[in-house]
């Protein structure tokens, strides 16, 4: 059964999915019907990030231009750019066996593509969720619904899976900024 979680809660995925070695991470939304004269194009991106809460190499930010990290462990499964249909929008695999021992942290963010221009933002979306499932068995061991009042924010960062004690955790953070993707490269690099 899956645990829902609460914005910041946490959850000690080694001993709620034991044996969980092949993660999928579905992130999805709807959009509102909204009159921004552009398509509205989100974008997951995955920075994998060491002790010193930077990414080792450009190579460790997976997103739709560089699909799959350096150590294979995490792969991007491709961009939707539409958000259309049900289920999850963009989906993101991690072999947690294969993930590089320097990485602690790997940190989940959604962004607008061009957002500024196209007069968008996360307040014009609805149902945005992100969850995690056990591939191999297709079942989902924890779920975060985001149903924060986001305003004008282009970027959220949904959340973060973490290495504590020897243990992949996962938080849901549900964290919105105004700011694009770069602005998260340049937090990260």
């Amino acid at each position: 059964m899956s645990i829902n979680l609460e914005k910041g809660a946490r959850i000690n995925l080694s001993k709620e999915a034991p044996g969980l070695k092949n993660a999928g991470i579905g992130l999805g939304w709807d959009i509102n019907a909204t009159d921004t004269g552009g398509a509205f194009d989100l974008d997951a991106s995955v920075f994998m990030l060491g002790a010193t809460g930077k990414i080792p190499s450009e190579k460790y930010l997976v997103f739709y231009n560089n699909k799959q990290s350096p150590d294979t462990s995490v792969i991007h499964l491709g961009d939707s750019t539409t958000g259309e249909g049900d289920g999850d929008d963009e989906t993101v695999t991690v072999d947690l066996t294969k993930v590089d021992p320097a990485v602690e942290e790997i940190v989940f963010v959604v962004t607008i593509h061009e957002a500024e221009s196209r007069r968008q933002n996360f307040c014009q979306l609805r149902n945005a969720f992100i969850r995690i499932y056990d591939t191999t068995t297709d079942i989902e061991v924890t779920r975060y619904d985001l149903d924060e009042d986001f305003g004008k924010e282009t970027a959220v960062e949904f959340g973060r899976l973490y290495k504590k004690d020897g243990e992949w955790r996962f938080q849901a953070v549900g964290q919105g900024y105004n700011s694009g993707l770069q602005s998260f490269v340049d937090k990260y690099s």
